[in-house]
């Protein structure tokens, strides 16, 4: 670890790695990447953290840009290397606590969409080889950087805290897109689910598998953490036990009441499509 971020104050997603990963592991901005135990066997822990020396200015902040996208991919294949020739494949946990994709000229000239997409595949390609891969949420994931980083998870679970949030962009952001104040987008959300800004209305889309309640996300108690620990266990041996693939979303009684013509379009698409 490098002593500026050394000097960094902890953020959330940097706490819960330190949490579940410990100390031990050998790490370095933008994203840490190391192995610890979960549910006693060996699991890899990956986070995306604020490098204030990134050399891309927006780029600076717990963000996915060019560095972060590609190093997410090698944290991801590493893990998927080590295990090529073991038929039980270690679990992958993305610690999610990102604000954003880091856009800029730089970036989009240099290929940002290129990172962020190696690491959706590396994430996917990790699921189809077995590796049960699990989202867990303790902050912001938005927009671009939450596809980039934990979106393709067999399972996705977070926490129910303040600051814990699913979304395309921020409150002040969306108000200026939508010409409302912020206050009357949060009214919004209390009707439409996907303009909603909590973790519980995001939990109604059918896209969340858990949503872990009681837990401080800045101070976790011991206690607090071996329940997250728990939920953590839970999920791989859930998605061990499971398909590979992402379907299941679309197949729980909340996604069928919520997401209702969402799937209806697609099998509309894949009955066409299997008659053509």
């Amino acid at each position: 670890m490098s002593a500026t971020n050394n000097e960094l104050a902890l953020t959330r997603g940097m706490r819960w790695f330190k949490a579940l990963a410990g100390d031990t592991t050998a790490v370095a901005a933008p994203v840490w990447s190391g192995d610890g135990t979960l549910g006693g066997e060996a699991a890899r822990f990956i986070a995306v953290v604020p490098d204030p020396d990134n050399r891309f200015p927006r780029a600076t902040d717990n963000v996915v840009g060019l560095e972060q996208g590609w190093r997410l991919a090698q944290g991801v294949r590493d893990a998927i290397a080590r295990d090529a020739s073991s038929d039980r494949k270690r679990p992958i946990v993305a610690i999610v606590d990102v604000k954003s994709q880091a856009y800029g000229y730089r970036e989009e000239t240099l290929g940002i969409h290129l990172a962020c997409a190696s690491a959706v595949d590396a994430y996917a390609s990790a699921r189809d080889a077995g590796h049960p891969v699990v989202a867990l949420i303790v902050g912001p994931a938005m927009s671009g950087a939450f596809l980039a980083h934990g979106y393709q998870a067999n399972r996705i679970v977070a926490l129910d805290a303040p600051g814990t949030m699913v979304h395309a962009m921020g409150k002040e952001a969306a108000a200026r897109v939508t010409r409302r104040t912020v206050e009357e987008l949060d009214k919004l959300g209390e009707t439409i689910t996907p303009m909603s800004y909590t973790m519980a209305s995001f939990a109604k889309l059918g896209l969340l598998d858990t949503l872990i309640e009681g837990i401080d996300a800045d101070a976790p108690t011991d206690a607090q953490i071996e329940r997250v620990r728990g939920v953590l266990a839970e999920s791989v041996q859930s998605a061990r036990s499971d398909e590979r693939g992402l379907s299941r979303r679309l197949q729980s009684d909340t996604a069928k009441q919520t997401r209702a013509a969402s799937i209806e379009v697609r099998r509309r698409l894949a009955e066409q499509w299997d008659a053509a």
